[in-house]
């Protein structure tokens, strides 16, 4: 199966993202709601949304603009492959 070219298909994928995102949200929330879980759900919610962006756009734009990632695992099979030298810029 190829990847998805439709923009139609590719918006209603990200609405769906949301509409997933939203509904887990509130369930946990309305499960044990206090300010701190809010909180700390926001905070979860935004790290894991910009280490996603900087494993995908980052990486890409400013560390090595040759390499092309496919998803989280090309990620961690590119490092662990990756000569230590090249790590520390």
């Amino acid at each position: 199966m190829g990847d998805i070219q439709s923009p139609r298909l590719l918006l209603l994928k990200a609405a769906l993202f949301i509409v997933a995102g939203c509904m887990a949200s509130v369930g946990l929330l309305l499960d044990r709601f206090t300010w701190t879980n809010l909180f700390l759900l926001s905070v979860a919610i935004v790290s894991f949304s910009r280490f996603y962006y900087f494993c995908f756009y980052v990486i890409e734009h400013y560390i090595d603009s040759d390499y092309k990632f496919a998803g989280l695992t090309s990620v961690v099979t590119y490092y662990w492959r990756k000569p230590r030298k090249d790590r520390s810029t």
